[in-house]
């Protein structure tokens, strides 16, 4: 029947209480019994080896008191109930298979290089921004980049240039109202001397009665207003365009 706590049963041996072995112990399987957990405690660390027919270390899982650490060629961690792989780690890449990843740092995700994903969005009701701080922000898609705010305003800030940049095809703004701001008012001469001369006032602070203005593209891009008149006031010698 067994000696002390050891007790010899038909499902094999049951010991009650604590034990401790002093040498190897070589079962096939160790369990709890149903209403208890199983603990196995250590003065150091806890470590489970896995070895193959030759006895060579294949997996290895070491509870320590500073750290835990599991050395193996695939380490995974699967849902309880429908055994979905929550996180997978391998010498190649690691995978997050949550539906939702959620950083709660303050410094959220900083990632060294590229990062690569078919969609970003912030949380309901809350702002999405993208921002770096001390150098350029780069968007890439071979086949296009859409940004969409059903519900809110959408803002594009840097310090120094904005680049929209189309190669083949071409750059459409839609919208009920577009306003350029801040733009060069020219005004208009009929001296060929000075055509135009570049004016820091805006189109309100102008003459009473001079309300419409064209909008002029000089040959390096750069826009400017310029009083309307019977025909086009625009001119490519104007000061504006010069001096930009």
């Amino acid at each position: 029947d067994g000696m002390g706590n050891l007790r010899v049963t038909k499902k094999g041996i049951r010991l009650e209480g604590i034990s401790e072995f002093l040498l190897p112990l070589y079962v096939k399987e160790i369990h709890s019994r149903k209403d208890s957990p199983l603990v196995l405690q250590s003065d150091r660390n806890v470590t489970v080896n896995a070895r193959n027919h030759m006895g060579q270390l294949t997996g290895q899982l070491t509870v320590g008191a500073d750290a835990v650490e599991a050395q193996c060629k695939r380490f995974e961690v699967r849902a309880s109930d429908s055994g979905k792989v929550l996180f997978s780690a391998d010498e190649d890449e690691i995978v997050i298979g949550a539906d939702r990843l959620k950083v709660t740092g303050t410094e959220g995700a900083v990632f060294g290089h590229s990062v690569e994903t078919p969609h970003i969005r912030a949380e309901p009701s809350q702002d999405l921004k993208l921002e770096s701080p001390t150098r350029s922000l780069v968007m890439e898609a071979p086949r296009g980049v859409q940004v969409s705010a059903a519900a809110g305003d959408l803002r594009a800030t840097c310090r120094k240039e904005l680049h929209l940049q189309s190669t083949e095809g071409e750059i459409f703004l839609n919208a009920d109202t577009i306003r350029l701001g801040n733009l060069p008012v020219g005004s208009f001469s009929s001296s060929s001397s000075s055509s135009f001369s570049s004016s820091s006032s805006s189109p309100s602070s102008s003459a009473a009665h001079q309300t419409i203005y064209e909008l002029c593209a000089c040959p390096n891009g750069k826009l400017y207003l310029s009083p309307a008149g019977a025909g086009s006031t625009c001119q490519s010698s104007s000061n504006i365009c010069l001096w930009s």
